[in-house]
């Protein structure tokens, strides 16, 4: 018999399929200041030229691939809560990844917390934004206790015995980030504890007591829904005080985490909060029984004694959404200008063109917008620029901080599928951009406060509309639109509260896109003004990004993004 023939065994031939072509290059080492004219410009339009020589290494540091690597750890290995050792003894802390330790380290250092008050000159402010913005656009969960440390100043500020002590050490610009003795630090971060479960953003529902024990001081009793950044050094609290001596009720106190003499003040972490973003920035619900806090301000004004520290944080999450703009603006235009598809450039590719035209131009508006109110908030401004002030911060947090997630969302789908992704940093931001208009004031509250300036401080609307007439007959469709503001703000005087309220977002949203309009005529070049305001407000407006009218001149527009 003939044997069959053995079966032949074929073995794989590895061949090269995993070429990696027509993928954009990292974009690390990219100096994020100098590559920015928007800004560079805006510190010489609005009073701070003088420090376009600190901010270029600031750009350089927070464009490095060393800092953008320490922002990635920081999201992908959050804090996490430690209530006792492993002994059994209670220490109520939070483990950070080292990296967001060096990010808020480099943030301190270069002032970005409270350089504005340690240094103060004109511009300052302007000078300190820019700082905080170019930091919060790599990295934006340390930008909380950076923020929150700047915008306490003014409330430590009502109380000489309490501002002696703890302005100096804000204004310090060394940081360690372990509890420790406040006078033992080389500088030390704020945070606040304001809202309750039961009430939210209406705080004088809140239920934590305070007993009088002598002095300033008192002993607190009570729980604390949202309590930012946990492991800073001090903290704002309200609570219900009483036994001072007067009628007391809502007061401002200053908690220390740790006591002077090195005793850890008593500050239960209950769970830290699971966040949709600011994941790099624990939160946390915290237990306050026979904690010791010092009165800041008046006993039962402590509404009063926070609202410019309110207006400040609103100001920077202002700042923050639109740090996260540019961030988005810089990564989608990056994308389109390395891929190809269809056989040509992404960039050059007419839909694709007015995509990130349209998300530079909104970049650009904002970052006007958010340096002009830095300017309103300098020290020593007119009573006209701190009635602007404060109406057009929350007009501006209203908008602006609404406009961020949608803007991140539509950089995000220029990357593709890479965009949705965790290894390319625009879905950290997709997630991130929604924090700024919650916190503070989520939208309805900064539209009731847009209607509270307007009702009781008219001289904020006189402020404001006369900022507004300085861009007045040079574009017809502003004009029109500001004859519509006009008529609005005419029309809710008098009106019934209930009807008032019902438009309050109506009137929010036109006053600013009529300021960012007046902005971009004002100091923009007319490419991208005459742009802007065709596409917010002519008669062809679209309501995605991208539409934009016949013939603007969007490589300019590129070109300066």
């Amino acid at each position: 018999m003939t044997q069959p023939h053995a079966r032949q065994v074929t073995h794989p031939q590895r061949r090269t399929t995993h070429e990696v072509a027509n993928q954009s290059p990292p974009r690390v080492d990219v100096n994020e200041f100098s590559t920015n004219p928007v800004l560079v410009e805006g510190l010489a339009t609005f009073g701070a030229d003088w420090a376009v020589p600190h901010l270029g290494p600031v750009g350089e540091l927070v464009g490095s691939a060393a800092f953008q690597a320490d922002a990635r750890a920081a999201h992908a290995r959050p804090p996490v809560l430690r209530t006792h050792d492993r002994w059994g003894h209670r220490i109520d802390e939070v483990d950070y990844d080292a990296g967001y330790h060096r990010i808020v380290a480099h943030a301190v250092a270069h002032g970005a917390h409270t350089g504005a008050w340690a240094q103060p000159r004109p511009g300052a402010h302007v000078a300190r934004a820019a700082t905080f913005m170019l930091f919060a656009q790599i990295e934006p969960g340390h930008a909380c206790p950076v923020s929150m440390t700047h915008s306490v100043v003014p409330a430590l500020r009502t109380t000489p015995e309490v501002a002696d002590v703890w302005v100096p050490r804000v204004c310090g610009t060394g940081y360690d980030g372990r509890l420790r003795a406040p006078g033992d630090k080389p500088g030390v971060l704020f945070g606040m504890a304001m809202t309750e479960k039961q009430g939210g953003s209406d705080v004088r529902a809140n239920a934590t007591r305070g007993e009088h024990i002598g002095g300033a001081d008192y002993l607190l009793t009570g729980h604390k829904w949202f309590c930012s950044a946990p492991m800073s050094d001090a903290f704002l609290v309200l609570a219900q005080t009483s036994g001072g001596g007067t009628s007391e009720g809502l007061s401002c106190l200053l908690v220390p985490r740790v006591l002077e003499d090195g005793t850890r003040n008593v500050f239960g972490l209950q769970r830290l909060k699971d966040k949709l973003g600011n994941r790099s920035n624990a939160s946390a619900e915290i237990e306050l029984d026979g904690t010791v806090g010092h009165l800041v301000g008046e006993p039962g004004r402590g509404v009063r004694t926070i609202i410019d520290m309110v207006a400040r944080t609103r100001l920077d999450c202002v700042l923050g959404s639109t740090a996260g703009m540019r961030q988005s603006v810089a990564e989608a235009l990056w994308h389109v200008r390395h891929r190809s598809a269809f056989g040509a450039r992404l960039v050059d590719q007419p839909a694709m063109t007015a995509v990130v035209a349209d998300l530079a131009l909104e970049s650009e508006a904002a970052t006007l917008t958010a340096l002009r109110l830095a300017q309103a908030h300098e020290d020593g401004v007119s009573e006209g620029e701190r009635a602007f002030a404060r109406l057009a911060t929350p007009v501006a947090k209203y908008w602006i901080c609404k406009r961020g997630p949608h803007h991140s969302y539509e950089a995000l789908e220029c990357l593709g599928g890479n965009g949705y992704t965790e290894d390319f940093p625009l879905a950290m931001r997709y997630r991130e951009q929604p924090v700024m208009a919650v916190w503070e004031g989520s939208g309805n509250v900064i539209a009731l406060d847009v209607l509270r300036a307007l009702g009781r401080e008219p001289e904020t609307v006189e402020a404001v509309v006369a900022e507004l007439a300085l861009a007045e007959g040079v574009h017809p469709a502003y004009d029109a639109h500001l004859a519509r503001v006009r008529r609005l703000l005419a029309g809710a005087a008098g009106q019934d509260p209930a009807v008032l309220q019902a438009g309050a977002r109506q009137l929010s949203e036109a006053l600013a896109l009529a300021l960012q309009a007046s902005l971009m005529i004002r100091f923009a070049p007319a490419y991208s003004s005459d742009t802007f305001v065709s596409a917010r407000l002519g008669q062809e407006r679209g309501w995605q990004y991208g539409v934009l009218p016949q013939g603007a001149d969007l490589s300019a527009i590129l070109e300066r993004a």
